[in-house]
């Protein structure tokens, strides 16, 4: 039987690995299905078949949109009436669109001037209320936390198991997609939800016989925000915005997936990642915002060097490498064009003129 067309998304898809009932609401933006793009020129340079599962295409344009419509469907469940996150941007987009949709609340608390303005702005477009205050997205969680218990208001980022769970979703698709999980997939790890939930994904997958093997799961943090790598909290710091993060909610998970997998957390710096969004956009027609780039700097590094700096094995040709990249470029557009200098050539308006400066 076919599904309506006005529910697709990945409860309804998924609905049998995720824990909802018939008595669960579903909020859904149609989240999900989306591409798996083949990377020539990636491939090329490793020897192996390269994809970019690009989450940018989600309604609210990031892998957020995923775990959002798990967290806000339960919530709606148990009664909430108010949503509340902290936010380095995209949670927050991706909870004012859901609880929009549910019509119910939400508050957003964010670090004052340290967002991207695309994304600010999409959490006042879709209702939210916003507070921003003088500190970082450690303070704001921090805060957050304490809503806990509250009587109507749910928490809606990944310290919510409900949102690792919508999350885990992706691995499922690129299971399907590929016809077994990939060799090797990387992915930027910033408060270490996504690593968490591709990890529990794959393994839930082998589990129910829908693949084969389990992938090697590598992450990139930003050099000034890599908490992870270092081994302690850290005052973040990087163009990177939504991977700038000090102390990870789910650092445990991150480092099981690791662990388990055989892989392995490495950083790279702000100008690999700048330079990596730049040449995934020019030589492959996919623009992300830069902390999605960091999971194609972390291959472009490998491949530079033949290992990352701290995994057990190199990356080897052959197989598949699926890398996430995780926000829509418009969502920072900021960062691209002051390290690229972008300005259009000014030109008469005539066809000689134009000429000339094409030539």
């Amino acid at each position: 039987m076919n599904q309506p067309l006005h529910d697709r998304g990945v409860i309804s898809r998924y609905k049998a690995y995720l824990p909802v009932t018939e008595a669960t609401p579903v909020i859904s933006l149609n989240e999900g299905s989306t591409p798996l793009i083949h990377s020539p020129k990636l491939s090329e340079r490793t020897g192996a078949e390269v994809y970019l599962k690009f989450e940018g295409l989600n309604p609210t344009g990031s892998f957020k949109d995923r775990g959002m419509t798990v967290a806000l469907s339960k919530a709606v469940e148990r009664g909430a009436s108010t949503v509340i996150c902290a936010s380095t941007g995209n949670t927050s987009a991706a909870a004012a669109a859901y609880a929009a949709r549910a019509s119910i609340r939400c508050a957003v608390i964010l670090p004052a001037g340290k967002i991207a303005a695309g994304k600010l702005v999409q959490a006042f477009a879709y209702g939210a209320k916003v507070v921003a205050i003088r500190g970082n997205f450690d303070d704001a969680l921090r805060i957050v936390r304490e809503f806990g218990g509250v009587d109507g208001v749910a928490i809606v980022n990944s310290i919510n198991p409900d949102r690792i769970e919508g999350q885990k979703t992706a691995s499922f698709e690129i299971i399907e997609e590929l016809g077994d999980a990939p060799d090797i997939h990387i992915l930027p790890v910033g408060n270490a939800g996504n690593i968490t939930a591709y990890w529990k994904g794959y393994r839930e997958f082998q589990s129910a016989g829908r693949s084969t093997r389990r992938p090697r799961m590598v992450g990139f943090q930003a050099e000034g925000a890599a908490p992870i790598y270092l081994g302690h909290p850290v005052e973040p710091h990087t163009v990177a915005t939504a991977i700038r993060i000090g102390n990870p909610a789910s650092w445990e998970g991150a480092n099981n997936a690791v662990k388990e997998s055989g892989g392995c957390i490495d950083i790279v710096t702000d100008q690999q990642i700048l330079d990596a969004q730049q040449w995934l956009a020019s030589n492959e027609g996919i623009f992300v915002e830069p902390a999605s780039a960091a999971s194609v700097a972390g291959l472009l590094k490998c491949l530079s060097s033949g290992r990352c700096t701290t995994c057990p094995l190199p990356l080897r040709a052959g197989g598949k490498i699926v890398l996430t990249v995780t926000g829509h470029g418009l969502k920072d557009p900021e960062a691209p064009v002051k390290h690229g200098g972008f300005a259009p050539i000014e030109a008469d308006a005539d066809l000689t003129a134009v000429r000339r400066v094409l030539d």
